[in-house]
């Protein structure tokens, strides 16, 4: 089962050869790198908006150098946007892994395996409510989070934070309503945008 990662998985250089033998398993590490999230959201009437947060590095084969370190990575790019006050906007995410050629599209990782993901939407400084699309559900009916709505209140600075949970606890207390607090799991991806939210 592919277990989604925000960050490369870094090379491990203290394996000790000479201990291993040849009928020793081999480890193979099936993961999955997400570079980026993009997030369209499109209002009744008027132009998308589109924020995106992107960390792409350039992670040659073999891994890491030794003596390299993960918090040398550079900081992310990331795109906020301006959504007007009182006004409901059609979302949808999409998660890509750009260090691919092609860019690997993730989301249809994620669609495909719905049963053990969950996204989970908050805001800070602003007024914002988030609701799930009820076609956007696992086969057990519980929301995945790849497209929702959210309905901003009034004008405002601050930001939205959207994070990819991985083997959720679907059925804890109000998880399905989008609250975090009892889901457990580990987080595939968290991503913060500036927002402002203005007048019209």
């Amino acid at each position: 089962m592919k277990n989604i990662k925000l960050l490369a998985v870094l090379f491990i250089s203290s394996i000790i050869v000479t201990s291993c033998s040849d009928s020793d398993p081999e480890h193979i590490h099936d993961e999955e790198l997400i570079t980026t999230m993009k997030v369209v959201l499109t209002p009744e009437t008027g132009d998308p908006v589109t924020l995106e947060w992107k960390n792409v590095e350039d992670h040659e084969e073999g891994g890491h150098e030794e003596g390299e370190h993960e918090e040398e990575h550079g900081e992310p790019e990331i795109t906020g946007g301006t959504l007007m006050a009182n006004t409901t906007y059609s979302a949808v995410i999409t998660l890509l892994n750009e260090n691919e050629s092609p860019v690997d599209n993730i989301t249809l990782e994620v669609i495909e395996e719905a049963e053990e993901h969950q996204f989970f939407y908050t805001a800070s400084g602003i007024e914002s409510t988030f609701m799930y699309n009820e076609d956007d559900i696992d086969t057990d009916g519980n929301p995945l989070g790849v497209k929702f709505t959210v309905k901003t209140g009034a004008t405002g600075t601050g930001s939205y934070t959207i994070i990819l949970k991985h083997e959720p606890t679907k059925n804890g207390d109000n998880v399905a309503d989008g609250d975090m607090t009892n889901a457990g799991g580990e987080t595939d991806i968290e991503a913060t945008f500036p927002i402002i939210v203005a007048g019209r």
